[in-house]
């Protein structure tokens, strides 16, 4: 697992390392513009060496001389850091002084007068080397004078050249980069402010975080913050109201089951027993049917809306297949349940199993509620977005109730059964996650009763 990587060490690297590659390059840069321009320094003085040399070349009874004294040569060669060398020769003699091991390009390739400069070794040591032609007289032939000097001077020009450009460059660096590292520490300290905000904050205060002095980039992060806060109070809200409402629900089925529990403990024999144990096998159902019914509830609150969650189903045979699982307890009531819908699947992304629960407190409501002997119709409509429709020929619902009975725990004032009020709010939350839509009306082939259609979106 990779380490993350503070927003300090980000920004320095991305700020540094640019500052860094600009002063080498402009250091590097410098570096060899001196060069160049010492290198023609010391060329022009070994170019005027040479020519200085070539003076010295002259003609006597077509003969061709080079008269240079040996105190001469000592203040030619006299030099506190490099050591100066020369050689003349000419094309008619060959070899006329000076020292003979040093390098030097053949008079023959030499088709000018101009200066030839170029780079060798002589007694193990580098020099620098300009060699140039001269023709004393037209008949003495060419006279190519070389003269060369070691480099010591030239390294120690590029070493202070080097030295004084580089030392500003690393102080600016040094400069600029404590500044970097004051404004960054700077630059955060809205966000180190805000997470010891946060830190000091009780888990139970969701108030907004205060944003006034802070920044506008980091402003964003303390109003996504507190959007979160506010929908994270929102959710605990509903899940106290929730937790409240189901133990609400749970205690009067359980009060029944404690008194009909001990109504069965006096009796004297089962004739008396009787009732009481309908009464608590009753409440025992109740209590299992809510408690399914909540736990429908918090399964299809944790799903998302992740393709993970969703898989391709056939609309129509998950519905055929509901219906038929419902036919036994339509029967007991003597309902007919007709199912309507294509031999042409329709397709769709969902959840199997909450869309059969969504199906199923449809049927449960529609049967529980309907009158007996009546009859119930569920139908699939294939379309650009498919419908599944649930029809009754039962009360119905009215139209000032229709919103409400969407509410958890919320049941019809005055409507028979014993149901807790949570089987249309599971619909609508399954529903929702699924990004359904659902409208509640009066049936249209029965005149009368409840017809819930629920469009799902495009696939």
């Amino acid at each position: 697992m990779n380490r993350p990587q503070s927003i300090r060490t980000q920004l320095l690297s991305r700020l540094t390392w640019p500052l860094i590659v600009v002063v080498i390059l402009d250091a590097s840069a410098s570096y060899f513009v001196a060069l160049h321009y010492a290198d023609l320094t010391y060329d022009r003085w070994l170019q005027d060496s040479a020519k200085s040399l070539a003076q010295l070349v002259k003609t006597k009874k077509d003969k061709l001389t080079f008269e240079l004294p040996p105190i001469a040569v000592d203040v030619f060669r006299w030099d506190d850091m490099d050591k100066t060398f020369f050689k003349v020769e000419s094309e008619a003699s060959g070899f006329m002084a000076g020292d003979k091991g040093l390098p030097s390009p053949s008079i023959q390739s030499r088709g000018n007068e101009e200066p030839f400069f170029s780079d060798g070794d002589i007694q193990g040591q580098k020099v620098r080397i300009v060699s140039v032609l001269t023709t004393p007289t037209e008949t003495s032939g060419d006279v190519l004078i070389s003269v060369a000097e070691t480099l010591n001077k030239r390294s120690g020009m590029m070493n202070e050249i080097l030295l004084a450009v580089m030392l500003p460059q690393i102080l600016l660096v040094c400069i600029t980069g404590f500044h970097i590292w004051t404004g960054i520490n700077r630059g955060l300290s809205p966000l180190n402010d805000l997470a010891k905000l946060i830190s000091q904050r009780s888990a139970k205060d969701l108030n907004p975080i205060p944003d006034e002095g802070v920044p506008l980039e980091v402003r964003s992060l303390t109003y996504t913050i507190n959007a979160l806060l506010q929908r994270l109070g929102s959710t605990l809200d509903t899940q106290q109201r929730f937790i409240e409402n189901a133990a609400h629900q749970l205690r009067t089925p359980l009060a029944g089951l404690k008194v009909q529990a001990e109504r069965a403990l006096l009796a004297d024999n089962l004739d008396t027993m009787k009732p009481a144990l309908e009464h608590i096998k009753n409440a025992a159902d109740r209590v299992a049917h809510l408690s399914t019914q909540l736990l429908v509830l918090a399964r299809s609150e944790s799903v998302s809306h992740s393709a993970n969650e969703f898989k391709a189903i056939d609309l129509i045979e998950l519905a055929r297949e509901c219906c038929m699982d419902w036919v036994p307890k339509a029967l007991e009531r003597n309902i007919e349940l007709e199912f309507d819908a294509m031999t042409t699947p329709v397709r769709m992304a969902g959840n199997e199993i909450l869309l059969r629960e969504l199906l199923s407190n449809l049927l449960d409501n529609a049967i529980c509620y309907g009158n007996p002997g009546g009859h119930i119709s569920v139908k699939i409509e294939p379309a650009f977005e498919p419908k599944l429709i649930v029809e009754d020929d039962g009360p119905g619902i009215q139209t000032k109730e229709a919103d409400k009975v969407f509410e958890r725990f919320y049941r019809i004032p005055g409507s028979r059964g014993e149901g807790c009020g949570l089987g249309l709010a599971i619909v609508k939350e399954i529903a929702d996650r699924h990004g359904a839509r659902i409208t509640v009306g009066s049936a249209k082939q029965y005149g009368r009763g409840t017809r819930i259609e629920i469009v799902f979106q495009a696939q």
